[in-house]
């Protein structure tokens, strides 16, 4: 757990500190990466998450309901944050107060709630809880890895453009801690049973359906127009290949 801590922090912090040394950032480039990231991310919600919450102890029939109220809150979400999550840089309300906490709540939230799918479950934990040891494989941790660089970069970006060097570091920390603290939080409450197989049900389908927001959000705005862009197309698969090899054949 302490690994998955240090890389989800480090991976936020120096993805976003990045702006200060590259503050201008071929956008072609940029959205090839968001591509990346979402094909892997949309990819593991296919091949290894939705699998395992479907067959696990959890009540199948309710399933379904948590994923598309997670779908659905992560498009609350997006609202305060406008979008940052999944890699929108432009102006944003950041120059008020008010702003600034719209935009840092919605991808605090985000950020914290994504960081509870990497929760442990320790050797006392009931068996029906055993699938929250599951989720801390390497194809779910590299997925939110893959995603949060991009986002943080967009942060910075977007906080850089009107507020000082200072409070941009600070708020860029702030959600850096989000996912780490997410994921102890959850370890936490799951390991002193406060934390029922069916709310922990409830925690990951929500965060599933944010994922599939997400990633879905990311294919659309790639291409706006519906235009046929070979380059995308080949990240797309290459990525969708990767989260395959790493679930199956690794």
């Amino acid at each position: 757990m302490a690994l998955n801590f240090i890389l989800l922090f480090f991976t936020a912090l120096l993805a976003g500190l990045l702006v200060f040394v590259t503050p201008v950032l071929k956008e072609k480039y940029f959205k090839l990466v968001l591509v990346f990231a979402g094909s892997y991310l949309f990819s593991i919600t296919i091949l290894h998450i939705l699998p395992e919450l479907f067959s696990g102890s959890y009540n199948p029939s309710r399933m379904g309901v948590y994923i598309l109220i997670g779908f659905l809150l992560q498009q609350l979400l997006e609202f305060w944050s406008a979008g940052i999550e999944h890699g929108h840089i432009h102006k944003h309300e950041s120059s008020t107060s008010k702003g600034v906490f719209t935009l840092m709540i919605g991808l605090f939230i985000h950020a914290f709630l994504e960081g509870t799918l990497l929760s442990h479950g320790d050797s006392s934990t009931q068996q029906g809880l055993a699938l929250a040891q599951e989720h801390s494989d390497k194809t779910v941790l590299l997925g939110i890895l893959m995603h949060k660089g991009p986002a943080a970069f967009a942060l910075a970006a977007v906080l850089g453009a009107s507020l000082s060097k200072k409070w941009t570091l600070i708020l860029l920390t702030i959600f850096a801690l989000a996912s780490p603290l997410g994921m102890l939080s959850s370890s936490f409450f799951i390991n002193q049973g406060l934390l029922s197989t069916e709310g922990i049900g409830i925690l990951y389908g929500l965060v599933t359906g944010g994922f599939l927001h997400i990633s879905t959000t990311i294919f659309f705005e790639s291409s706006p127009h519906h235009t046929f862009q070979l380059n995308k197309l080949a990240i797309t698969f290459l990525a969708a290949a990767l989260a395959f090899a790493s679930e199956y054949l690794i």
